[in-house]
Protein backbone atom coordinates (compact mmCIF):
# COMPACT_ATOMS: atom_id res chain seq x y z
CA UNK A 1 0.00 0.00 0.00
CA UNK A 2 2.33 2.25 0.68
CA UNK A 3 4.62 1.50 -2.41
CA UNK A 4 1.26 2.73 -4.43
CA UNK A 5 0.99 6.27 -2.34
CA UNK A 6 4.89 6.84 -2.69
CA UNK A 7 4.75 6.47 -6.75
CA UNK A 8 1.37 8.21 -7.08
CA UNK A 9 3.06 11.18 -5.14
CA UNK A 10 6.15 10.76 -7.34
CA UNK A 11 4.04 11.40 -10.39
CA UNK A 12 1.97 14.13 -8.72
CA UNK A 13 3.41 15.58 -6.04
CA UNK A 14 1.77 19.27 -6.42
CA UNK A 15 -1.98 18.07 -6.97
CA UNK A 16 -1.89 16.07 -3.62
CA UNK A 17 -0.32 17.05 -1.15
CA UNK A 18 -1.61 14.14 1.21
CA UNK A 19 0.24 11.95 -1.00
CA UNK A 20 3.39 14.23 -0.65
CA UNK A 21 3.58 14.02 2.83
CA UNK A 22 3.01 10.80 2.82
CA UNK A 23 6.38 10.57 0.58
CA UNK A 24 8.25 12.77 2.49
CA UNK A 25 7.71 10.70 5.95
CA UNK A 26 8.04 7.30 4.66
CA UNK A 27 11.17 7.91 2.61
CA UNK A 28 13.14 9.73 5.01
CA UNK A 29 16.25 8.43 5.71
CA UNK A 30 16.56 7.03 9.53
CA UNK A 31 19.13 8.73 11.39
CA UNK A 32 23.07 6.90 11.85
CA UNK A 33 22.83 5.04 14.77
CA UNK A 34 25.67 5.91 17.48
CA UNK A 35 27.14 3.07 19.74
CA UNK A 36 29.03 3.83 22.84
CA UNK A 37 32.87 2.70 21.49
CA UNK A 38 33.75 0.23 24.81
CA UNK A 39 36.50 -2.10 23.53
CA UNK A 40 38.02 1.77 22.28
CA UNK A 41 37.64 3.14 25.55
CA UNK A 42 39.31 0.29 27.19
CA UNK A 43 42.11 0.02 24.77
CA UNK A 44 42.67 3.81 25.91
CA UNK A 45 42.84 3.07 29.83
CA UNK A 46 45.39 0.74 28.76
CA UNK A 47 47.18 2.62 26.70
CA UNK A 48 46.99 5.90 29.56
CA UNK A 49 48.05 3.17 31.92
CA UNK A 50 50.58 1.11 30.51
CA UNK A 51 52.13 4.91 29.47
CA UNK A 52 52.10 5.75 33.40
CA UNK A 53 53.85 2.42 33.85
CA UNK A 54 56.68 2.63 31.58
CA UNK A 55 57.68 6.81 33.07
CA UNK A 56 57.38 5.16 36.41
CA UNK A 57 60.03 2.08 35.70
CA UNK A 58 62.36 4.65 33.84
CA UNK A 59 61.96 7.57 36.97
CA UNK A 60 62.51 4.50 39.48
CA UNK A 61 65.79 3.29 37.24
CA UNK A 62 66.86 6.11 37.16
CA UNK A 63 67.64 6.02 33.32
CA UNK A 64 67.10 9.96 33.14
CA UNK A 65 67.95 13.25 35.28
CA UNK A 66 64.80 14.83 36.85
CA UNK A 67 64.84 17.94 33.76
CA UNK A 68 64.58 15.37 31.22
CA UNK A 69 62.11 12.91 32.95
CA UNK A 70 60.18 16.00 33.39
CA UNK A 71 60.27 17.19 29.91
CA UNK A 72 58.72 13.47 28.70
CA UNK A 73 55.93 14.31 31.54
CA UNK A 74 54.95 17.24 30.17
CA UNK A 75 54.98 16.50 26.02
CA UNK A 76 52.83 13.25 27.22
CA UNK A 77 50.52 15.57 29.09
CA UNK A 78 50.27 17.91 26.81
CA UNK A 79 49.58 15.16 23.67
CA UNK A 80 47.10 13.20 25.46
CA UNK A 81 45.48 17.05 26.10
CA UNK A 82 45.24 17.07 22.61
CA UNK A 83 44.02 13.48 21.57
CA UNK A 84 41.07 14.11 24.12
CA UNK A 85 40.13 17.73 23.22
CA UNK A 86 39.85 15.87 19.11
CA UNK A 87 37.93 12.77 20.35
CA UNK A 88 35.53 14.90 22.55
CA UNK A 89 34.61 17.22 19.22
CA UNK A 90 34.12 14.46 17.27
CA UNK A 91 31.72 12.00 19.69
CA UNK A 92 29.83 15.32 20.39
CA UNK A 93 29.21 16.12 16.25
CA UNK A 94 28.37 12.25 16.13
CA UNK A 95 26.25 12.11 19.33
CA UNK A 96 24.32 14.82 18.17
CA UNK A 97 24.05 14.24 14.62
CA UNK A 98 22.60 10.60 15.34
CA UNK A 99 20.01 12.55 17.84
CA UNK A 100 21.27 10.50 21.16
CA UNK A 101 19.48 10.69 24.24
CA UNK A 102 20.81 13.62 26.71
CA UNK A 103 21.18 10.89 29.47
CA UNK A 104 23.60 8.21 27.27
CA UNK A 105 25.95 11.36 25.81
CA UNK A 106 26.26 12.17 29.81
CA UNK A 107 27.26 8.50 30.44
CA UNK A 108 30.31 8.82 27.29
CA UNK A 109 31.31 12.03 28.32
CA UNK A 110 31.54 10.63 32.21
CA UNK A 111 33.53 7.75 30.43
CA UNK A 112 36.01 10.41 28.62
CA UNK A 113 36.36 12.77 31.85
CA UNK A 114 36.97 9.70 34.01
CA UNK A 115 40.07 8.84 31.54
CA UNK A 116 40.80 12.70 31.92
CA UNK A 117 41.34 12.33 35.81
CA UNK A 118 42.98 9.53 35.59
CA UNK A 119 45.68 10.16 33.18
CA UNK A 120 46.41 13.47 35.31
CA UNK A 121 46.51 12.13 38.29
CA UNK A 122 49.53 9.39 37.09
CA UNK A 123 51.34 12.75 36.01
CA UNK A 124 51.00 14.19 38.98
CA UNK A 125 52.31 10.88 40.69
CA UNK A 126 55.02 10.77 38.18
CA UNK A 127 56.07 14.59 39.09
CA UNK A 128 56.19 13.55 42.84
CA UNK A 129 58.14 10.71 42.19
CA UNK A 130 61.22 12.83 40.35
CA UNK A 131 60.64 15.16 42.79
CA UNK A 132 58.72 15.33 46.42
CA UNK A 133 59.11 19.41 46.49
CA UNK A 134 56.68 19.62 43.57
CA UNK A 135 53.32 19.10 45.56
CA UNK A 136 52.91 20.05 49.36
CA UNK A 137 49.95 18.38 51.32
CA UNK A 138 51.13 15.94 51.16
CA UNK A 139 51.69 13.41 54.93
CA UNK A 140 55.38 12.91 55.30
CA UNK A 141 56.98 9.75 54.47
CA UNK A 142 53.97 8.87 52.14
CA UNK A 143 54.58 5.97 49.73
CA UNK A 144 54.19 5.94 45.69
CA UNK A 145 50.71 4.07 45.92
CA UNK A 146 49.75 6.37 48.41
CA UNK A 147 50.46 9.55 46.70
CA UNK A 148 49.05 8.05 43.69
CA UNK A 149 45.49 8.45 45.91
CA UNK A 150 45.86 12.17 46.88
CA UNK A 151 46.53 13.12 43.60
CA UNK A 152 43.55 11.29 42.24
CA UNK A 153 42.11 13.31 45.16
CA UNK A 154 43.24 16.66 43.16
CA UNK A 155 42.68 15.26 39.97
CA UNK A 156 39.10 14.92 40.75
CA UNK A 157 39.02 18.28 42.13
CA UNK A 158 40.37 20.12 39.54
CA UNK A 159 37.72 18.57 37.16
CA UNK A 160 34.65 18.97 39.17
CA UNK A 161 35.82 22.96 39.97
CA UNK A 162 35.78 22.46 43.70
CA UNK A 163 37.70 25.22 43.96
CA UNK A 164 39.52 23.89 47.16
CA UNK A 165 42.78 21.20 47.32
CA UNK A 166 44.81 20.91 50.45
CA UNK A 167 47.42 19.14 47.87
CA UNK A 168 49.19 22.40 46.15
CA UNK A 169 51.58 22.34 42.98
CA UNK A 170 55.14 24.14 44.02
CA UNK A 171 57.10 24.08 41.06
CA UNK A 172 56.95 25.16 37.85
CA UNK A 173 55.99 21.72 35.55
CA UNK A 174 53.68 21.05 38.53
CA UNK A 175 51.93 24.46 37.47
CA UNK A 176 52.05 23.46 34.35
CA UNK A 177 50.20 20.16 34.08
CA UNK A 178 47.90 21.62 36.78
CA UNK A 179 46.64 24.60 34.83
CA UNK A 180 46.46 22.06 31.65
CA UNK A 181 44.21 20.08 33.54
CA UNK A 182 42.04 22.80 34.65
CA UNK A 183 42.40 24.13 31.13
CA UNK A 184 40.75 20.80 29.52
CA UNK A 185 38.18 20.81 32.28
CA UNK A 186 36.44 23.99 31.53
CA UNK A 187 36.64 23.90 27.85
CA UNK A 188 34.91 19.96 28.39
CA UNK A 189 32.29 20.86 30.95
CA UNK A 190 31.79 24.51 29.93
CA UNK A 191 31.68 24.20 25.48
CA UNK A 192 31.30 20.26 25.54
CA UNK A 193 28.43 19.72 27.80
CA UNK A 194 26.44 22.47 27.63
CA UNK A 195 26.81 22.80 23.84
CA UNK A 196 25.16 19.18 23.40
CA UNK A 197 21.53 20.36 23.19
CA UNK A 198 21.88 23.26 21.04
CA UNK A 199 23.99 21.56 18.46
CA UNK A 200 21.62 19.13 17.99
CA UNK A 201 18.73 21.71 17.35
CA UNK A 202 21.01 22.93 14.78
CA UNK A 203 21.85 20.08 13.48
CA UNK A 204 17.86 18.76 13.29
CA UNK A 205 16.77 22.57 11.81
CA UNK A 206 20.00 22.56 8.96
CA UNK A 207 18.84 19.27 8.30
Amino acid sequence: MYGKLLHAARLRPNHNPNLAFVMNTFSRPESPKFTIPLFRNAAEYGAIFLWWLFLLWLVNAGYFGIGLFTIFVIAGCWAKTALFGVENMKQLYAAAQCNLPHHRFLILMGINMSQMIMSFAFDFQLLYCANSGCFTGLGKDVGQMEALFDFFYLSTLNFSFFGYSDILPQTVPAKIVNLTEIVLAFVTVIFLLSDFISLKDSIRNRD
